[in-house]
């Protein structure tokens, strides 16, 4: 069965491209969402994302300066009582 008449798609040809990266590399030819830069499959489709004051994204604190700082000196107390102890060993009795 054959269509007679003419397709109008100027409206999709023109209409703002995603643009995202693919895995092969290439942009994303799909449009994108209206009022949004990027199409449903790249994070225009709705509630996509991380929500609003999510509390997971906190973090632990492991690498702020005052951990860094506690555990050198952690390290440092287990050295010294390394030391400590291999010249308790050596002492005579």
């Amino acid at each position: 069965m054959s269509c007679n008449h003419i397709r109008n798609t100027s409206a999709m040809t023109t209409s703002p491209r995603c643009g995202a990266e693919t895995r092969s590399g290439t942009t994303c030819r799909a449009p994108a969402v209206q009022g949004k830069a990027r199409c449903r499959m790249h994070g225009g489709a709705r509630r996509s994302g991380a929500p609003r004051g999510n509390q997971n994204a906190r973090t632990h604190g492991a690498f702020t300066q005052d951990g860094i700082a506690e555990r050198r000196a952690i390290r440092a107390l287990l050295g010294e009582t390394e030391k400590l102890l291999v010249e308790m060993k050596s002492v005579p009795d």
